[in-house]
């Protein structure tokens, strides 16, 4: 039967989330229902909150979460009730064009939960399933491709950071760069997921690892997790810093971590010959920056896209969690801010407002 739960609603571009009881339908064959007990903020949320690339209202937006197991739908054999899992917004069918290509973050197929919300709101009307996940409600309804069961000795609030800010940062060193040992690589943006590149980078053997940030805090958390140059660009010379690090060559590879269009604009002064800028941050839609071509191609440079850091769920999140427990890959740390549901729109400012390294919606 459906079932009534509390969920912060999205009802108007750049104003408060109201939280109210919405009504979420049951798993359908091959989805899977959750019981959310940790979700982070991402700044993807509060991009489509204030009307950054434009979409439908209302919506329960959230999709960096992790929860228990409640029920499954006909079809579903790799997870069951009371397991512990990451759920996260990449759908995969396993069998489209871009999946047997291996690139299932891309995946073509339409879904039923493409055409059909699993929420509605107390007058019946539909709500958004916010990024194919939802997650800022006591419970969710995800397809199956969108969860990956993890050790339930993991605390939720960090598991919840594999969803998103883990994969997306360190899965654009290792996936979409497949940056090689010895390599000198910048990071510009040190909040969830540019922190997560920083550790992406160290695990990969880099040479230097350069983090750019206006925030102290943020800088010295980078070099906590592995940078070994820190740059405030306010207050330094940062290409001038780079060179000096980096021998004088640049750097190989740039990975944005941020989506506003200053730290975009600046990431090629950064590179070297053969060097690679890697957008991994989301701008606003109507961002647009403009680069010299003909550095890129006398000195053979590129700029790449990496979405959700290249990630497949069913290998990545596990590979991560081993990481965790391993002591290579650091979770619990980026957690520093823990908020109730009721006080998602404080989460929401304070997220804004650079405070903390990730905050998190605790049930």
């Amino acid at each position: 039967m459906p079932q009534t739960i509390r969920a912060a609603v999205c009802r108007a571009f750049g104003e408060p989330m109201s939280i109210e009881h919405v009504t979420l339908a049951d798993p359908g064959p091959g989805e899977v229902l959750v019981a959310v007990k940790a979700c982070a903020i991402c700044h993807s949320d509060i991009t489509y909150a204030d009307g950054g690339w434009g979409g439908d209202l209302p919506i329960v937006l959230g999709h960096e979460a992790a929860g228990i197991v409640e029920a499954v739908g006909a079809g579903v054999d790799h997870v069951g009730p009371g397991d512990a899992v990451v759920v996260t917004l990449i759908r995969a069918c396993g069998a489209c064009h871009y999946c047997e290509a291996g690139h299932d973050y891309l995946c073509e197929t339409v879904f039923d939960l493409d055409r059909r919300s699993p929420l509605t709101d107390a007058s019946g009307a539909v709500l958004g399933h916010g990024l194919r996940t939802g997650a800022f409600a006591e419970k969710l309804v995800v397809e199956q491709s969108q969860l990956a069961a993890v050790d339930p000795a993991i605390p939720h609030e960090s598991a919840s950071l594999l969803a998103c800010g883990a994969i997306t940062g360190v899965g654009a060193v290792t996936n979409t760069a497949q940056m090689p040992k010895g390599a000198h690589a910048v990071v510009i943006g040190c909040g969830g997921v540019g922190l997560n590149a920083v550790q992406g980078a160290r695990i990969a053997g880099a040479a230097s690892i350069i983090a750019i940030d206006l925030s102290r805090e943020k800088l010295d958390a980078a070099e906590r997790l592995g940078a070994t140059h820190l740059l405030d660009p306010i207050h330094e010379d940062a290409v001038d810093k780079v060179l000096a690090a980096t021998g004088g060559r640049g750097a190989d590879f740039v990975f944005v971590a941020s989506g506003a269009p200053a730290a975009l604009e600046s990431a090629t002064s950064y590179i070297g010959k053969g060097g690679t800028v890697v957008i991994v941050g989301m701008p606003h839609s109507d961002v647009n920056i403009a680069f010299n071509p003909a550095s890129f191609a006398g000195f053979s440079q590129r700029i790449i896209g990496s979405k959700m850091g290249s990630a497949c769920v069913c290998r990545d999140v596990p590979h991560l969690a081993g990481l965790y427990g391993d002591g290579v890959l650091e979770l619990d740390a980026l957690v520093t801010g823990r908020f109730s549901l009721d006080q998602i729109n404080e989460a929401i400012a304070a997220t804004k407002a650079g405070q903390g390294l990730r905050n998190v919606i605790v049930f």
